[in-house]
């Protein structure tokens, strides 16, 4: 029966979802601008919950709860706070900026914005090349997540690879029909949607179990070193790398950083970072508190098993149980969703259109775009079925790798000085420090305590500057548009 309801709800959802971007559809003009961006008219609501629905995918439901069961809830302190107002500060500092150029130039991605700035096709591939390598990866993830939990979901009777499949399958259809605006819409439902039942799930289970106080009191019987701030993974230099180069990796997220291009209006944009941290924090605060609270709860959570569906299957009604886990794959497929559209733009927009047919006419790029979606989503599925270890590395580093890019490109908004060779410079020494970590063993994946994702951000920035303040701006870098006509409405 819980079987059945399960797989009802998440049908009913992509049936939903399929609705939604059917009338979205109907709304689009035929446009690559439309298609990536809804025509810049994304409101505050949408454009709020589109990006929180995008980047707090599965991870708030699975793997953040499973950490905070491990180590304790100080995931809260990272994610949900520290995490929330580092990318609200960002959103400012970097979004506005963006927005103000793109409706200026009509700037699409990061790299069209860069390549034009330093008048640099080399530059604005590069910025692709290196958003697509941590990107396709991360995509492939959330198919694998989505496969690997339908597969348990029906006891086996759905396979991964079919499960994949069909999730994969029904996102090319719902992105190439729907673009940008049918994404926001949905992922405005599916945000209140896990809001609303992680709550819900949480107080649930403290009733369950009487109340918050008989919960902390059990976890300090079991695991007194939870609720002991930076005891185990939660080091000072730990927790501020993470949180540095988780928020400044998003603010690079493609998905993320094009809806700081695709904002109504001024007010929008600073409604929303404003609000920003206000929701991480109603979202982490529940998901993580029942991970810790379950160390201390008389459940047992099987090895290789994530801890929030133990937790909700044992204290809340199976029809409860479902609809959250149903949530949860929704969450992996509005993430991906956003991934593909953008993984789309940035090869059409920054790879093809530059290098391969400069005279792309706006019709042609929809369409390109929509077959764009098409190739990303069928070569990650492919991939998923591999599961090359390469691959899941890149996908867990992805945070910290987009993070290499962010101080370049906040020096180029900022600093009049930069050059071509500069911030090129900075970008490539970055990145290949931060994948030397990775994938070299005679280079350290931490220095006294800090990782090499924030020692790489570091690098980038110094090398950005040095480069700089050595060469000379190109006669054909535009330095003046950004610093020019962006200052009010």
């Amino acid at each position: 029966m819980s079987v059945a309801l399960q797989m009802g709800i998440i049908v009913g959802y992509l049936l939903l979802a399929l609705a939604v971007g059917l009338v979205a559809y109907r709304l689009t003009d035929r446009t690559a601008e439309d298609f990536y961006l809804a025509s810049r008219t994304l409101g505050t609501v949408v454009l709020l919950f589109t990006t929180f629905a995008t980047l707090l995918s599965a991870f708030t439901f699975f793997a953040g709860p499973d950490i905070a069961y491990e180590q304790g809830p100080e995931w809260i302190l990272v994610m949900g706070l520290m995490d929330g107002i580092i990318f609200a500060i960002l959103w400012y500092v970097i979004g506005y900026k963006q927005w103000l150029l793109g409706r200026q130039y009509s700037y699409v991605t990061l790299g069209e914005m860069l390549g034009d700035r330093f008048a640099s096709r080399r530059l604005r591939g590069l910025v692709a090349g290196i958003s697509l390598l941590y990107l396709f990866p991360y995509v492939m993830l959330q198919q694998v997540g989505a496969g690997t939990a339908l597969e348990a979901l029906t006891e086996g009777a759905v396979p991964y690879a079919v499960g994949a499949g069909l999730i994969t399958a029904f996102m090319i259809l719902y992105v190439v029909v729907a673009g940008m605006r049918g994404i926001a819409w949905t992922d405005t439902l599916q945000g209140a949607f896990m809001l609303v039942t992680t709550w819900i799930a949480l107080l649930w289970v403290l009733a369950a179990v009487g109340g918050p106080g008989a919960a902390t009191s059990a976890l300090e019987r079991e695991t007194a070193g939870h609720l002991a701030l930076g005891g185990g993974l939660y080091t000072p230099q730990w927790m501020l790398s993470t949180a540095i180069t988780i928020g400044f990796g998003v603010a690079m997220f493609p998905q993320v950083n094009q809806r700081f291009f695709a904002a109504g209006s001024k007010t929008v944009l600073k409604r929303s970072f404003v609000l920003w941290p206000i929701l991480c924090v109603l979202l982490f605060v529940p998901s993580f508190m029942l991970g810790a609270w379950a160390a201390g709860l008389e459940v047992a959570i099987p090895e290789g098993e994530n801890v929030l569906p133990v937790i909700l299957a044992e204290y809340t009604p199976v029809w409860f149980a479902a609809l959250v886990i149903a949530g949860a794959m929704a969450a992996m497929m509005s993430s991906s969703d956003s991934m593909l559209l953008s993984g789309s733009s940035y090869f059409t927009r920054d790879l093809y259109r530059p290098f391969v047919d400069r005279d792309l006419t706006e019709r042609r790029e929809d369409l390109l775009a929509r077959i764009g979606v098409v190739v990303f989503a069928t070569a990650s599925f492919g991939a998923s079925l591999i599961n090359p270890a390469t691959l899941f590395e890149l996908g867990d580093a992805a945070f910290s790798g987009f993070a290499q890019l962010a101080l370049p490109v906040l020096v180029a908004l900022y600093w009049r000085r930069t050059t071509r060779a500069g911030i090129t410079a900075g970008i490539v020494a970055g990145q290949l420090f931060y994948l030397s970590s990775l994938f070299l063993a005679v280079v350290p994946d931490t220095y006294a305590g800090w990782t090499a994702g924030i020692v790489g951000m570091g690098v980038s920035l110094v090398v950005t500057v040095g480069v700089s303040l050595v060469t000379t701006p190109a006669a054909d870098e535009r330095r003046a548009i950004y610093f020019e006509h962006t200052g009010s409405d």
